[in-house]
C-alpha cells in the first residue's frame, strides 16, 4: 500500500491532581484553547474541548504520526506549567498522572461533542468519579478502584 490513511477519533479524559477544583471559570475557555493549540501543533485536530472544575475532556482526531501517550504528555506538562502562570491561586496546579482514552465511532462524534459541551449542566447531577466509572463500564475497561484516583 503506497499511502497511509488514518482516521482515529479519541475521547480523552483527565483530571486535576486529587480532583482539586482548579479549572476556575475565568480561566477555562483559555485553558481549553491552549490545549487545542497543543493538539494542533501535534497534528491532532481538536474537535471539542471542555470540562468542569476538576477535569477535562478532549475529543480529537489523533495524528498518524503521534503516539497517544506523547500527546497526553505534551498537553498535560505544558498546560500545567501555563496554568501556574495565570494566577497565584493556581501555583499548585497539577494534572493527575493517569488518563482515560476511548475510541469514538465516526458516527458518534457529534454525540461526544454535545456531551463535552454540556459538562457544566451534566455535573450538577453527577460527580467526575461517577462519570469516569460510567466511561470505564461503557468501554469495558477493567480497572482496580484502588488505583484509579491517585
Amino acid at each position: 500500500m503506497g499511502q497511509s490513511l488514518v482516521k482515529n477519533y479519541v475521547h480523552i479524559v483527565f483530571s486535576t491532581k486529587h480532583r482539586q477544583s482548579f479549572i476556575l471559570p475565568e480561566f477555562e475557555t483559555e485553558l481549553y484553547a491552549y490545549l487545542g493549540g497543543i493538539c494542533h501543533n501535534m497534528e491532532c485536530i481538536p474537535l471539542k474541548i471542555g470540562g468542569y472544575l476538576d477535569h477535562v475532556h478532549v475529543l480529537c482526531s489523533l495524528s498518524k504520526k503521534i503516539a497517544l501517550m506523547k500527546l497526553l504528555e505534551e498537553m498535560k506538562s505544558h498546560s500545567s506549567k501555563w496554568m501556574k502562570t495565570k494566577d497565584a491561586r493556581l501555583s499548585k496546579f497539577y494534572w493527575q498522572d493517569g488518563y482515560g482514552a476511548f475510541s469514538v465511532n465516526p458516527h458518534e462524534v457529534e454525540i461526544v461533542k454535545a456531551y463535552i459541551e454540556n459538562q457544566h449542566e451534566h455535573h450538577k447531577k453527577k460527580t467526575f468519579q461517577n462519570e469516569y466509572r460510567a466511561f470505564l463500564k461503557k468501554y469495558e475497561v477493567e480497572y482496580d478502584e484502588r488505583y484509579v484516583w491517585d
